[in-house]
């Protein structure tokens, strides 16, 4: 046989058997292993048969540049206007504490601000927002609640009874 090792030539058949299956092991592995490879190679290798136009793929249009958009201008706080709150929605914060003292609380939060003002009858909250541009901020919300339960109470009764003289 040729390509069989010398050993295997002395009628030993054991030796050939193992010579061939070694021979048949590196031949297995050198497909396993070269598969790939060819199936990689084959692929689109042949003509290609003609697209109708519909199927071909079409050059993507790129997307439009979009501009920045500007933010519109901060617009006026909405005013709660109710009966019994005239000349506290509208005032700054100098002419509440006028009207009702030193604030308990006086919170900021961006460009908000709560002053909170108490007595024994209620709790009055007092909610500043920035109107026109380079003013100060004015009062624009009001709520009152008792400060036992701290159940809603008339804005406007709240407003008379924190008023200093």
């Amino acid at each position: 046989m040729p390509g069989v090792d010398r050993r295997a030539r002395g009628g030993n058949s054991g030796a050939v058997m193992i010579v061939l299956a070694r021979r048949l092991r590196r031949e297995i592995l050198a497909a396993v292993l070269l598969t790939p490879l060819a199936a990689a190679c084959s692929t689109g290798g042949g003509p290609q048969p003609p697209q109708p136009a519909s199927a071909r793929p079409t050059r993507a249009k790129p997307a439009p540049v979009r501009q920045p958009v500007k933010a519109p201008p901060a617009a006026a706080a909405a005013v709660h206007m109710a009966p019994g709150l005239e000349g506290i929605i509208g005032a700054t914060a100098t002419q509440l504490a006028r009207r009702f003292g030193a604030p308990r609380l006086d919170v900021a939060e961006g460009d908000a601000r709560k002053l909170q003002f108490s007595g024994t009858a209620c709790i009055l909250d007092v909610y500043l927002y920035p109107g026109a541009p380079g003013r100060e901020p004015q009062a624009t919300y009001v709520e009152a609640r008792r400060g036992s339960d701290g159940k809603d109470v008339d804005r406007a009764s709240c407003v008379a009874a924190l008023r200093q003289p």
